[in-house]
């Protein structure tokens, strides 16, 4: 069809119609196959062993997915599935592939992989779907094939003239041609891991200024935009469902103004959906086979199950990590369970390493997007990252408080979201959350992630924080805060009545016996004290709800902490006297103050116990 000449005869009584075929009819469809990526297709070879959802697993998603697939008439031809790193998205989409497959209604699909260099990029993607779809009628054969040949650079230009040229307007003339039943055709498009596409290598000389995660962000946002611009725009019948990580290109289209906000369908899935008793029932299965293989079916117990779904949070990556391990074919499936469950770290035995390497990819590409940028000059990603997560979890306060992200991002010297522009290449394992009292708190996907991975060096390797790190950047920080705050005239009752720079003011000092545990920092204290930091300190605690304020009528921690800076300023006088001294002439002031503070304390407290009881007295007597 492409290749149909009219001519017209001038001053004729007839039209003569010619259809020459090109002998190089074929060559366009020859250079389109060149283009694609036959290792993302479904039931490619390189895909043979690919993830798929047990049959009795995610029941309940997978009859939504194809409840909306089926539903042709739905206003919307868009479904974007999001779900955190290892939630099952590509088993889902392999198991969707297959079943419109066998209902003969796949159209095209596309899995994308990192690790895979043929198909880890964007510029395969429409050729490979216009080969899928070509490959359902001669008609569209023709059509993808001519318009290559119309244009043999078509592979090298944007994403949407590629998806017009090759898709739309080849499809449009199999719909005119009316030689077809356009109702019958194949409909569904599938494409997974779009957050796993990566840009195009840079051509140009100067790379130095070239930012990968950036470049891979554009690209997936253009992918987006083609696939709105192009196949929803113009009125055609497929039914598109993409799976992604909510990673910054989709979170952002979905998003509130965003370009696809309410042209998609989304599912959230490991919001929507616990995984929880579907995880349970794969191990059961799987360890069920490996009995029979083996000739003890009783093997395992359904505690040790237990406790793997457990570890496993929802996400199903870690038990089909724990099945991959224990079922390595040269090795007891028995031994090999009992190592997962008895594993410490320093074992030289790796487990989990499935479940590292994800961990590793996903931090580390973090980390270079975010110390890219050049307002990140000089920050550390991974040591402000695990401050916050030692923040959520408690153990960053010496009075096991968490504080609001914005305050500890003040003292940290951040912007106020701070901590939502360090996740925003984390949203496959974490995500934030407003809590009742309206402040913005991280929630992890993975326990593991936090708790297990970046607690052991072993398995953190380079990404391991030592806790020496954290320990003296947070004491530096709460120096400089200290330094830069306001000096204090009076303070109120209460910690809601401060204003916020008191607030960041009295964290500070709070978490100032971090220096205990710093390292090389004599420097910074010297600097401290010539700058009147321990006065400002001075100025604080001296206030009549000074001392309540900043530990909160805890003595143990008051004496602790006095304890700790009196230690560092005994170890100071060694290497810097002066700074030292200065140090000591503060501490002896400040210890008899706590201690008549601490006794005002327990005389209040002794005096409302006496209340509470008489009160209880006289109403005894008068029953």
């Amino acid at each position: 069809m492409g290749d149909l000449h009219h001519i017209e005869v001038p001053n004729a009584t007839h039209v003569t119609h010619n259809t020459v075929v090109n002998s190089r009819s074929m060559d366009g469809w020859e250079i389109l196959q060149k283009h694609t990526a036959p290792n993302a297709l479904h039931n490619s070879r390189a895909r043979y062993d690919a993830p798929k959802c047990d049959k009795d697993t995610r029941v309940e998603v997978s009859r939504e997915l194809m409840e909306w697939i089926k539903d042709r008439d739905g206003s919307q031809h868009l479904l974007c599935m999001t779900g955190a790193a290892g939630s099952g998205k590509s088993a889902l989409q392999q198991s969707i592939a297959e079943l419109c497959a066998d209902d003969n209604i796949l159209g095209a699909a596309y899995f994308i992989s990192a690790a895979d260099r043929s198909r880890n990029t964007a510029s395969t993607i429409v050729p490979t779907i216009a080969y899928q779809l070509g490959s359902n009628h001669p008609i569209l054969q023709c059509s993808v094939a001519a318009a290559v040949e119309r244009d043999p650079l078509i592979f090298s230009r944007s994403l949407k003239t590629q998806m017009d040229a090759l898709v739309v307007r080849p499809f449009e003339n199999l719909r005119r041609s009316k030689e077809y039943n356009i109702f019958t055709f194949p409909y569904v498009i599938l494409m997974d891991g779009l957050d796993e596409c990566q840009g195009e290598p840079s051509t140009t000389m100067d790379l130095g200024h070239v930012n990968p995660r950036r470049n891979a962000e554009d690209r997936q946002a253009e992918l987006l935009a083609a696939i709105k611009n192009s196949l929803l725009n113009n009125d055609l019948p497929f039914r598109i469902f993409i799976a992604s990580r909510p990673e910054w290109a989709i979170h952002t289209a979905l998003g509130a103004g965003g370009s696809l906000h309410k042209l998609a369908y989304c599912i959230q899935l490991s919001d929507q959906y616990d995984a929880t008793e579907d995880m349970r029932r794969y191990l059961q299965k799987r360890f069920k086979e490996i009995g029979l293989r083996i000739g003890q079916p009783d093997w395992f117990t359904e505690g040790e199950i237990e406790t793997f779904v457990q570890a496993g949070s929802g996400q199903f990556v870690y038990v089909a990590t724990v099945f991959k391990y224990v079922s390595e074919r040269r090795a007891s499936p028995v031994h090999m369970l009992k190592t997962v469950l008895n594993w410490t770290p320093g074992q030289a035995t790796r487990p989990f390493e499935a479940l590292d390497i994800l961990y590793t990819n996903i931090l580390s590409n973090a980390k270079e997007g975010y110390e890219a940028v050049d307002a990140h000059s000089g920050r550390d990603f991974l040591l402000l990252f695990r401050l916050f997560c030692l923040n959520v979890r408690s153990n960053l306060s010496s009075l096991g408080e968490t504080y609001a992200p914005d305050l500890l991002s003040a003292v940290l010297d951040l912007e106020s979201n701070a901590l939502e522009i360090l996740t925003l290449d984390l949203r496959s394992l974490v995500y934030l959350k407003e809590d009742v009292s309206g402040a913005v708190v991280l929630i992890e996907y993975h326990k593991s992630l936090i708790s297990d991975f970046m607690n052991e060096p072993s398995r953190a390797k380079d990404l391991f924080v030592p806790g020496s790190r954290v320990d003296t950047h947070l004491a530096k920080c709460c120096m400089q805060t200290i330094i830069k705050s306001p000096a204090p005239r009076s303070l109120p009752n209460s910690w809601e009545d401060m204003t916020f720079s008191e607030q960041c003011l009295i964290i500070a000092i709070r978490e100032l016996d971090y220096l205990k545990f710093a390292v090389a920092i004599d420097d910074e204290i010297v600097d401290f004290t010539h700058k009147g930091g321990w006065h400002k300190i001075d100025m604080v605690l001296s206030k009549p709800s000074g001392v309540s304020l900043v530990f909160l009528g805890d003595w143990d921690q008051t004496f602790c902490w006095i304890g700790y800076v009196d230690l560092v300023a005994d170890d100071l006088k060694k290497r810097r006297p002066e700074a030292g001294a200065i140090m000591s002439k503060y501490i002896e002031k400040w210890k008899p103050l706590f201690e008549e503070k601490e006794r005002e304390g327990k005389d209040s407290d002794s005096d409302a116990d006496s209340t509470s009881s008489g009160s209880d007295d006289e109403f005894s007597d008068s029953d």
